[in-house]
């Protein structure tokens, strides 16, 4: 199954990375589009969460490439590729706890974003306006999911990395994540690390499977749904 992308905006190649002398990452190659969400599949422990912490500068690989919008970014740190328009929001940790909701994104701005671009992001996650002096600790599961999009999104990157956006949620908030997604999607790049694989497939243009830290199964996300293979990867 092929879905050739031209002119990618993230290119990784034959990509080998780990935790020490403990391989995770076995010689993946994925292309990711300047629009649209790439969805990134597995069951627990598939490499997923790896994968985008190498991405992001986190993880320094043994060996492979990365290209962000043609220029190699394989060696360089966190913090520059974050510059250079990576952006990643972990599964945890992806907030200060401590501080307001006003404070955060700020600090998501580099410290001093432009009134307009945080309406923007207020006006995309209403619930955050009504909520902009609390501290981020008194959040619901979902406002604090909606807050670590928004400060990512504050810093304008090419492209947003989210590791499990829907995790801890409540149901009634995961379809207004969705949604914003899709329309973050149409235009921008949008890596999906996500357990509610109904909800990535929708999402996402294109799907990658991985198993034991090697793509399995990758194309069209509708061809990837539709694939018998596709529950022999995610089953535990």
């Amino acid at each position: 199954m092929s879905d050739v992308i031209t002119d990618p905006l993230l290119s990784i190649s034959h990509l080998n990375a780990g935790y020490g002398r403990s391989q995770v990452l076995f010689d993946l190659s994925l292309a990711i589009p300047a629009t649209g969400a790439v969805a990134i599949l597995g069951r627990n422990g598939a490499g997923k969460t790896t994968l985008l912490k190498t991405l992001a500068g986190e993880i320094t690989p043994m060996s492979g490439t990365i290209k962000l919008a043609g220029a190699d970014v394989t060696g360089a740190a966190a913090e520059q590729r974050a510059r250079a328009g990576i952006g990643h929001v972990p599964q945890e940790h992806a907030i200060f706890a401590k501080m307001t909701v006003r404070e955060n994104l700020l600090l998501g701005g580099g410290g001093s974003p432009e009134k307009a671009a945080i309406d923007e992001m207020l006006d995309f996650f209403p619930k955050l306006g009504a909520r902009l002096g609390q501290t981020a600790a008194t959040l619901s599961g979902g406002e604090r999911k909606m807050l670590a999009i928004s400060r990512a999104l504050l810093g304008r990157p090419k492209v947003l990395m989210l590791d499990e956006p829907t995790e801890g949620v409540w149901i009634g908030v995961i379809e207004e994540i969705a949604d914003r997604l899709s329309e973050l999607a149409r235009r921008m790049s949008v890596i999906l690390v996500e357990q509610h694989v109904e909800l990535a497939l929708r999402v996402a243009k294109t799907a990658y499977v991985m198993d034991r830290g090697a793509i399995a199964l990758h194309g069209p996300a509708d061809q990837v749904r539709d694939d018998p293979a596709l529950l022999r990867y995610l089953a535990p």
